[in-house]
């Protein structure tokens, strides 16, 4: 196939709630919307994942749109594409931005599967025809509320609740949701906020039974996380420190972690995806799809990847209705007692609904030949 155009559709939406983290809190979120289009007017989606601010990666909104404009656009259309694959491979002179990279790659691999006449998993090679979904929860104003919130979601069937912490809102709230349930699948998400002087507070996680504690360390450590797994009886999860098959590979080898997250727009898109997977199913580390507070494209690809064999813990691909008032895709996701059916149509098996995209939309550039100007 060639890209004959692509478009570059500025987006945002309102949260349906505010999203707190150990980073802040935000509740509108402005994001990209790439769609690739081939010599015979077929289109695919993907979504760019960035924030506003640079508080979870060095990327954002702004820097996306200027990467994707001025080197990616420039080294895709045009050329003959046989397999996504091969999108990775001229991208790969570009360093970093991940989220750019994965954001065009994926549209071109929605579009990869749709004129092979199968879904995006079928083309990742994903098997499940149902993926386990979990929940992941802000950091709340106190340990009833989180009891309370943690409890809304457990009768919805999420099959694991993952509960953000910072220093000084962590073991109590912990506390206080173990007490309240203590079979439910629990995990705790630090976001980075903690150091190795921390070692003793974090060896009170064992106490809890959780599954995992993601990323309780430096964003771009692997060293001290290694230090701290043998410290600790509860797994370690890396999430901002994995970008790439290679991270994953010097995580594995040092022992930092027992569990990594998975995300698509971190490490760079599908193929770096598929990669880290096959890596880590060979290694016995577990997987998990993590979720960037997505809209109906980017949570499309998130349940296309989690039908591969290797995601076998829930990830944080919720329901549409999580986030939103309505999403932008046809049906929304719906997740039922905890689990995601697995779409049937071709590519991401959810349309892309265009009245609701141009409701959301708040600027547009179209890229058609390597030395047009975009129309915005």
């Amino acid at each position: 196939m060639i890209i004959k155009e692509i478009r570059m559709r500025r987006m945002e939406m309102r949260m349906k709630h505010p999203f707190t983290t150990s980073f802040g809190t935000m509740q509108d979120k402005p994001f990209l919307l790439l769609e690739a289009i081939d010599e015979e007017g077929n289109s695919g989606w993907g979504e760019s994942v960035a924030f506003t601010y640079p508080w979870y990666a060095e990327e954002t909104v702004e820097t996306n749109a200027h990467v994707i404009r001025d080197i990616l656009v420039p080294l895709l259309l045009e050329k003959e594409i046989n397999h996504p694959d091969e999108v990775n491979e001229l991208f790969a002179p570009i360093r970093r931005n991940n989220m750019a990279k994965a954001a065009i790659e994926g549209a071109v691999w929605d579009l990869y599967a749709k004129r092979n006449k199968q879904t995006l998993a079928e083309a990742l090679g994903g098997k499940k025809e149902k993926i386990d979904v979990g929940i992941s929860i802000g950091i709340q104003d106190s340990k009833e509320q989180m009891v309370e919130t943690v409890r809304g979601f457990i009768e919805q069937g999420y099959k694991r609740i993952k509960m953000k912490i910072k220093p000084g809102t962590d073991i109590e709230i912990i506390r206080a949701v173990r007490e309240a349930f203590p079979d439910v699948p629990l995990m705790a998400d630090a976001n980075s906020a903690y150091t190795l002087e921390d070692i003793e507070l974090l060896k009170m996680l064992d106490d809890f039974d959780l599954m995992m504690v993601e990323q309780p360390l430096a964003h771009d450590d692997i060293i001290d996380h290694a230090k701290l797994q043998e410290e600790l009886e509860t797994p370690v999860c890396l999430d901002e420190s994995i970008h790439s098959l290679e991270d994953a590979r010097k995580a594995v080898e040092l022992g930092s972690c027992r569990i990594i997250n998975v995300k698509i727009g971190r490490v760079g898109g599908l193929t770096e995806a598929r990669k880290i997977h096959d890596y880590c199913v060979g290694k016995g580390i577990a997987l998990w799809c993590g979720g960037m507070l997505e809209a109906g494209i980017g949570r499309a690809h998130n349940v296309a990847l989690t039908t591969l064999p290797g995601f076998t813990l829930p990830g944080d691909t919720a329901g549409s209705d999580r986030y939103w008032e309505e999403d932008i895709i046809t049906p929304e996701v719906v997740a039922v007692d905890g689990e995601i059916t697995v779409p049937s149509g071709y590519g991401i098996g959810y349309e892309p609904d265009l009245e609701k995209i141009k409701k959301y939309m708040v600027g547009e550039e179209v890229f058609r030949t390597e030395n047009a100007q975009p129309n915005r």
